[in-house]
């Protein structure tokens, strides 16, 4: 017989500012002379492809990445990152410059 096993009942979930505990906490950076607003978002609440500005790869969906907008910005402004993107940030920068009428997606 194995032992048992000790699992953690309920504790404390991530939660967001809709409510909902799809996404991760919150915290703000210092970028480029501005403050932003980071989220870590898990691969269960990553429905949607989106386009990394770091690297312009595409993010598939059920991927872990990280949402970044400015914090005197609104929903428009934010941006999907690879994690790794998003770090190194300072380091790289997206050899492809997009047009304000190319798709984000």
């Amino acid at each position: 017989m194995s032992p048992r096993r000790n699992r953690q009942h309920g504790g404390a979930k991530p939660i967001d500012r809709a409510g909902g505990d799809r996404y991760g906490l919150e915290r703000t950076e210092e970028w480029r002379g501005e403050d932003w607003v980071v989220r870590q978002v898990g691969g269960g609440g990553a429905a949607k492809h989106y386009r990394c500005p770091g690297c312009d790869q595409e993010i598939p969906p059920g991927v872990p990445h990280v949402v970044a907008w400015p914090q005197d910005g609104d929903v428009d402004d934010r941006r999907h990152w690879h994690r790794a993107c998003w770090n190194a940030r300072d380091r790289r920068s997206a050899r492809l410059q997009r047009s304000r009428n190319a798709p984000r997606y």
